[in-house]
């Protein structure tokens, strides 16, 4: 998907950015406030947040616009629109031909065989891309305005040690490293986090080490979207904030 590979690139020349970062940016405080209840509800209970690719890319996250699909996007430049409008049509010709073979095997024969596999997909995808970011035991600074750099914005990111799956999935737990230099190829992450770390110092945050299967990351997981929910709307280093509401019980809206 070329519009994917074009908001991803975003979101590494901006990492750790409020403003400007495209990948579990976090919300400001105002739009944060402004969210109806059942939008809180999918994005901060597990596992609802954990499905969120798929609208993410129709209509990005709160308080940002525009769509992948939209080749006129304030997400893409002006060169970028027709490789954009290539990939729309593709994606449109495959839904096409997902429902005609419904209508030929069934669709719960279309389910077992694409459906479920998709939403696997997207559930891994979602969870992996959110520990980049979050799930650490300490809360990690974002950055606005003067107080960002790439530097200061790459050492936000966290690693992972996703047990047997780091080999499987190109070594994806060495992700500050592939933040700060991109550019190294993935066979080559693990040196380069080694030679690194003595280099970054206090600033380098050790994975805690998994078994085969990482069932630690499950805890990360649900303490982060639990807690972290919003930052300030002023400040130009900012650190996530809770919603007592949130990090209770969905049992009653908000008013009631």
């Amino acid at each position: 998907m070329c519009y994917r590979r074009i908001s991803h690139r975003t979101h590494h020349q901006n990492h750790g950015n409020v403003e400007k970062d495209e990948s579990w940016v976090p919300l400001p405080e105002k739009v944060f406030k402004n969210l109806d209840y059942s939008t809180k509800f999918l994005r901060y209970k597990i596992p609802f947040p954990m499905f969120a690719y798929p609208l993410y890319l129709w209509r990005r996250s709160p308080g940002k616009t525009g769509s992948h699909f939209n080749p006129n996007s304030d997400l893409f430049q002006p060169s970028e629109r027709k490789y954009v409008m290539t990939s729309t049509i593709c994606w449109s010709l495959m839904v096409v031909l997902l429902l005609s073979l419904s209508t030929i095997f069934g669709p719960f024969q279309m389910l077992k065989v694409y459906g479920v596999p998709y939403l696997v997909f997207v559930m891994w995808l979602d969870v992996v891309t959110y520990l980049h970011h979050h799930g650490h035991e300490q809360k990690l600074p974002w950055y606005r305005g003067k107080e960002w750099s790439y530097l200061r914005g790459g050492l936000t990111t966290v690693d992972q040690d996703y047990g047997l799956f780091n080999n499987i999935h190109h070594d994806i737990g060495t992700h500050v490293i592939h933040h700060l230099f991109p550019q190294i190829p993935h066979y080559n992450l693990q040196e380069a986090t080694r030679a690194a770390k003595p280099v970054l110092g206090k600033y380098y945050r050790e994975p805690r080490k998994s078994g085969p299967i990482p069932f630690h990351l499950v805890g990360n997981l649900v303490r982060s979207i639990n807690r972290d929910h919003y930052v300030s709307d002023n400040g130009e280093v900012v650190y996530y904030q809770t919603d007592q509401n949130l990090s209770g019980s969905f049992i009653k809206k908000k008013g009631e």
